[in-house]
């Protein structure tokens, strides 16, 4: 499964936002250069999450955007969705009775791919955004195993 640059570009934004917000507009065009995402896209991605409630606008002279709720309690998954990005797994639309095939029936592997798409929504709603700033979602992905002593953090 692949999220889209849409879904992606949104939560780096939103990221940006609450480290380098601290309670004071900021600007699109700051965010578009310290992330290198074109500002008309951001403008796009940031019109639906006011839509989604997640960010309020601030207009004319020292203006932007500020996180709508504490980054604490605003979901990875909240802004994924907040931009019409789908968390699934499946070529099936979600609740059809039927399955994606020429013959309307699903797949042998349907299940599985409807729980890893569960899976990682779950997960996606178990991170705030304040997890993310604060760097406190590194699992074992940022472990090497080490043939001697087990995990061992990875150079960075």
């Amino acid at each position: 499964m692949k999220l889209s640059t849409k879904g992606r570009y949104a939560v780096m934004a939103m990221v940006d936002l609450a480290n380098n917000g601290k309670g004071r507009p900021v600007p699109l065009a700051d965010i578009a250069e310290r992330q290198e995402i074109s500002l008309s896209y951001l403008e796009q991605l940031f019109a639906k999450l006011r839509r989604g409630g997640l960010v309020n606008s601030v207009r004319g002279p020292g203006g932007g955007y500020l996180l709508a709720r504490e980054a604490g309690e605003t979901r990875i998954s909240d802004i994924i969705l907040a931009v019409d990005e789908p968390i699934r797994a499946t070529r099936c639309t979600p609740g059809q009775p039927f399955g994606c095939r020429a013959n309307r029936s699903r797949c042998q592997t349907h299940d599985l791919w409807e729980e890893l798409g569960n899976q990682i929504y779950l997960y996606l709603s178990s991170v705030s955004i304040d997890d993310v700033v604060a760097q406190r979602i590194l699992g074992t992905s940022g472990l090497i195993q080490s043939e001697d002593s087990g995990p061992v953090q990875a150079a960075q």
